[in-house]
């Protein structure tokens, strides 16, 4: 599977929400797109990752 275009490789089983735990990233400031399709945060805890996924995980950021 590949986040933000680079390779990784996760534990069969692992759902969005594991991955975004793994990676450190705050839960709530966070936008997932799977394959082309956007993973709404209600269904982050029930998406498996699967092999070949592709995945753009965005960060809100704030400042001015």
């Amino acid at each position: 599977m590949t986040v933000n275009g680079e390779a990784r490789t996760i534990p069969n089983g692992t759902t969005v929400t594991g991955l975004l735990e793994g990676l450190e990233i705050r839960l709530d400031l966070v936008a997932v797109e799977r394959n082309g399709q956007i993973v709404t945060k209600a269904r982050h805890a029930t998406t498996l990752i699967e092999e070949g996924d592709r995945l753009e995980v965005v960060t809100f950021v704030g400042g001015g």
